[in-house]
């Protein structure tokens, strides 16, 4: 994990991305990542549904949902680095600042820093009008050992 000109190519990260969304636990979640231009990753609930809501008692996103979403977004941070290696969000300290609402939901995460086998990350959860709502930094651990198909997360 050295400097930029070794980093995963676009299509090495969307590829990543589609088989990752392929998966029994995002299927169920109703969420999709992406990797936007290479530099961030972007975890998104296109359409909230009724078992997202409960926060405050009232239609708001839980905050189990908001912090599902923190742990995913911010672990799969080390793709952008090299997809082809596990990983494991180790901390994650959640900040929820504004209940959660509306039709759609959008995390994003980027690296803060990182070494050979930790990551430091920050992410923000935003509502459908592109307000920020909660705030995550987390520390991952990434493995030397590859992903067992050698190049994806699905889990299937």
């Amino acid at each position: 994990m050295s400097d930029t000109s070794s980093r995963p190519t676009q299509e090495q990260l969307d590829r990543y991305a589609e088989q990752f969304n392929q998966s029994l636990t995002l299927r169920f979640l109703g969420v999709r990542v992406s990797f936007p231009e290479g530099r961030k990753v972007v975890v998104a609930i296109p359409e909230v549904r009724p078992e997202h809501r409960g926060g405050l008692g009232t239609t708001a996103i839980n905050g189990g949902i908001i912090s599902a979403l923190f742990d995913l977004v911010i672990g799969c941070t080390p793709a952008l680095l090299d997809p082809t290696r596990r990983c494991a969000t180790l901390q994650l300290s959640v900040s929820f600042q504004r209940p959660l609402t509306g039709d759609s939901v959008q995390a994003e995460a980027e690296i803060d820093s990182h070494g050979k086998n930790t990551l430091f990350a920050s992410a923000r959860v935003l509502d459908s009008q592109g307000t920020v709502c909660a705030r995550a930094q987390g520390i991952v651990r990434i493995s030397s050992a590859p992903w067992a198909s050698g190049e994806s997360p699905a889990i299937n």
